[in-house]
């Protein structure tokens, strides 16, 4: 799919997504997604965002000329994890990194064209060349800065930070099993996206587990919701805004609850390949410059993400 969208207000596309019903709790094997992680099983599904202002806009000349020649900045991004990026009910992509990305193409004055991808191929894939960034609820971290070896994500990246978020435990209405942190997982079914922080949260709370916990991790974090829907998981470790997303919208907000607090709070990253420091220093202004005209606080509004503002764009931030 490829199409020109313009940034729709949080509203409406919440709203044809509770009256529809299927993005969130249907099989979601057509769509794919790291603490603050976020996926599809692939595709070659795009969506183009911004670039309206051309030449002309004020960031323009920052860009690298073979960005400015092409018009456009590739994006790989596992689509299936809303709020963060998912498809709507027209099949057209939506949520907090594609408004964003609308906002920085109209400073940068290029068009950010979607491709979705598995999450936990994204870094090898642009640094294979086939995305030019990545935007994908991916966690700025020393791991994946400096390319762990062995690690099929491939060779590093840097950051441009432009959000904060930690990890939620998600767990079904009423909270039967009676969680509130993560060491009462022990003994528990727990689901968790592969590739992301929140699967190396379970994994480090199963080192201090008595009971062990019985993990359940998928290529998309969406099938960790269905889990958890379908009672095969007692909890779904996942990004805190799409916890939060969850509890809020799945069934008219009557199927699940978050429990405990935000966990571990960390920046995510849009990531560029090592080499490209024009390119990265040019999303870093405009991530600012839409940080000081007003633009991003709107957009998280729209969405009610305003707890993961930042007030800086900075680079390599994560810990």
């Amino acid at each position: 799919m490829t199409s020109s969208t313009t940034r729709r207000p949080r509203l409406a596309a919440l709203g044809a997504l509770v009256a529809t019903g299927a993005l969130l709790l249907a099989a979601c094997g057509d769509q794919t997604d790291d603490g603050g992680d976020g996926g599809s099983s692939g595709g070659n599904s795009s969506d183009s965002s911004g670039g309206s202002g051309g030449e002309e806009a004020s960031l323009h000349d920052m860009l690298p000329t073979r960005i400015q020649e092409a018009g456009e900045i590739k994006v790989g991004s596992d689509i299936a994890y809303p709020p963060i990026e998912f498809y709507d009910e027209n099949d057209e992509i939506a949520g907090i990194d594609p408004d964003i990305a609308a906002a920085l193409g109209d400073v940068l004055g290029v068009d950010f064209v979607f491709e979705n991808g598995t999450f936990d191929g994204l870094i090898l894939g642009m640094n294979n060349g086939r995305h030019d960034i990545i935007m994908s609820a991916m966690t700025d971290t020393k791991e994946r800065q400096e390319g762990a070896s062995g690690d099929a994500e491939g060779g590093g990246a840097d950051f441009v930070n432009y959000f904060q978020a930690g990890s939620a435990i998600l767990v079904p209405a009423g909270n039967p099993e009676g969680i509130q942190t993560v060491e009462d997982l022990c003994g528990l079914s727990v689901a968790a996206q592969l590739g992301t922080a929140n699967e190396a949260l379970v994994e480090d709370q199963q080192e201090s587990c008595d009971e062990p916990i019985d993990p359940t991790y998928s290529e998309v974090d969406s099938e960790s919701i269905t889990a958890l829907q379908n009672g095969r998981a007692d909890a779904v470790v996942t990004d805190y805004p799409v916890a939060l997303y969850n509890e809020l919208t799945a069934g008219d907000g009557e199927l699940f609850e978050v429990v405990g607090d935000q966990i571990d709070a960390a920046p995510y990253g849009i990531a560029v390949p090592k080499e490209e420091t024009e390119l990265r220093d040019a999303l870093q202004a405009a991530v600012q410059e839409i940080i000081d005209n007003g633009t991003y606080a709107e957009i998280l509004q729209e969405w009610n993400a305003e707890t993961g503002a930042i007030d800086e764009a900075t680079i390599n931030a994560g810990t």
